[in-house]
């Protein structure tokens, strides 16, 4: 494996700044289009469809979504064979085919075409980036900040190409290696990761964890579809799977992506000037992405469960006085206008700081070893599913019934209690709270797969 050309903390790092770059396009992307899709000049360049039809500027916000959607599905099936690191690199020259199409558009089918392309890039990328980084961790402690920095990044955006380049030099991680029998590749790559000889008895003590689970999960019950909707295996994959999808999905239909995708004609609605509006846009997405900085260093010490269940309740607030300072009619006034400003631009922040890094971390994490690309997989079809949703009815929504469509996000914010979140989480709060949920995952003893499926 000539590729590797790093070894300890210098292979790491080479590895995360790869992996960021690869996983900021999603956030490129919204932030642009965010921008000018209200603009005359977009507008021009399209033939001003919004004229035709209040369908074709949301059809083409979400048909981004759509393509990452759709191979997100296709990650569940191709994922293991081509491995972590081809699926980020084929992601990498999707998005960089598609983007160059999105750049030069003059027509709507033309848009739409790029951006489904870029969508399948992003679909590879998002489904395996998480994954990539969580198993190249070799401390369970750096999975948490690693992925969280990584989710951040989608906030700021960078090129594919970087990223591309970066991936390039790297190895895949030594668990696809193993799984795949190539166990030569796989010691190289957890030598290089300590960065001490393969024979060291502290590589080679990991190296018996990894494929002790791998012949144990291989003794268990093959994983099937229907697995997912009635799981009785001891190793309880078709609930981790379930779990990974549906933490996803509800974190996409508390609105989020609405509010990235339509700021600008968010804050026109509220009453705002054209110049405001894209002013405020601006202002709410840098504090979109200053909120996601703060979970690397936070995650391991507050642990998952306790910052997802306090940073949904705050948003829940904020939400509550968004929808109602905007739906006052006769009686708003210019400080009802700058309450409901200030409250989603905290609900944002603060949906930044809890909501973007930490449902990332569920598939990668709660996955068998086996079955890895699938948590990766379904934690993205369940992104993609909820932002298709949101952005295209949500952006329909938004030009047909203007502030009232916020009722339904606030409900789907605070549609369970404190209380009923924290029963959902409670099987597997020793993990969470210790911020070594992935250690169900990752043995210390021959005995890890029985104690996973017993805490799961």
């Amino acid at each position: 494996m000539g590729f590797i050309n790093f070894r300890g903390r210098s292979l790491y790092r080479v590895m995360s700044f790869s992996c960021a770059m690869a996983f900021t396009l999603y956030g490129y992307d919204s932030g642009v289009l965010a921008g000018v899709q209200n603009t005359k000049p977009y507008l021009d360049a399209l033939g001003n469809p919004q004229l035709k039809s209040t369908y074709i500027i949301p059809m083409i916000a979400s048909s981004f979504v759509l393509g990452a959607w759709a191979m997100s599905m296709m990650i569940s099936f191709i994922g293991m064979p081509m491995g972590r690191r081809y699926c980020i690199l084929s992601g990498d020259v999707l998005v960089t085919i598609g983007g160059a199409i999105q750049a030069s558009s003059h027509s709507v089918p033309q848009i739409i075409v790029g951006r489904v392309l870029c969508g399948f890039g992003l679909g590879f990328i998002s489904s395996t980036v998480p994954t990539y980084m969580a198993e190249m961790s070799i401390k369970s402690s750096e999975r948490g900040p690693e992925v969280a920095f990584q989710c951040a990044m989608i906030i700021s955006g960078v090129l594919a190409i970087i990223s591309g380049i970066g991936i390039s030099m790297l190895p895949d991680t030594p668990r696809w290696y193993y799984v795949m029998g190539r166990i030569e590749e796989g010691d190289q790559v957890l030598s290089a990761l300590h960065d001490l000889p393969i024979d060291d008895e502290g590589v080679q003590q990991q190296k018996k964890e990894i494929l002790d689970i791998i012949a144990s999960e291989a003794s268990q019950k093959p994983f099937s579809m229907l697995t997912l909707l009635w799981d009785n295996t001891e190793l309880q994959s078709g609930r981790r799977l379930r779990t990974a999808f549906l933490i996803t999905f509800i974190q996409q239909l508390m609105g989020i992506n609405l509010l990235v995708y339509y700021s600008t004609i968010i804050f026109s609605q509220i009453g705002l000037s054209a110049f405001l509006s894209s002013l405020l846009g601006a202002v709410m997405n840098t504090g979109f992405a200053a909120g996601t900085w703060f979970t690397p260093s936070t995650i391991e010490r507050w642990g998952r469960r306790s910052i997802l269940l306090w940073t949904g309740a705050a948003c829940t607030v904020f939400m509550l006085i968004f929808v109602v300072m905007i739906n006052l009619g006769d009686a708003k006034s210019t400080a009802t206008q700058w309450t409901a400003v200030a409250s989603v631009i905290l609900y944002i922040f603060v949906f930044g700081y809890g909501w973007v890094g930490i449902p990332w971390l569920y598939g990668p994490e709660l996955a068998p070893l086996r079955y890895r690309h699938l948590g990766g997989s379904y934690g993205a079809i369940g992104e993609w599913c909820g932002t298709f949703l949101t952005v295209f009815a949500g952006g329909i929504a938004i030009q047909r019934i203007g502030p009232l469509s916020w009722i339904l996000y606030l409900l789907f914010s605070s549609g369970k209690t404190l209380e009923e979140i924290d029963e959902i989480f409670m099987k597997c709060r020793t993990d969470i709270d210790g911020g070594d949920l992935g250690e169900a995952q990752r043995p210390s003893s021959e005995k890890a797969s029985e104690v996973a499926a017993r805490e799961m």
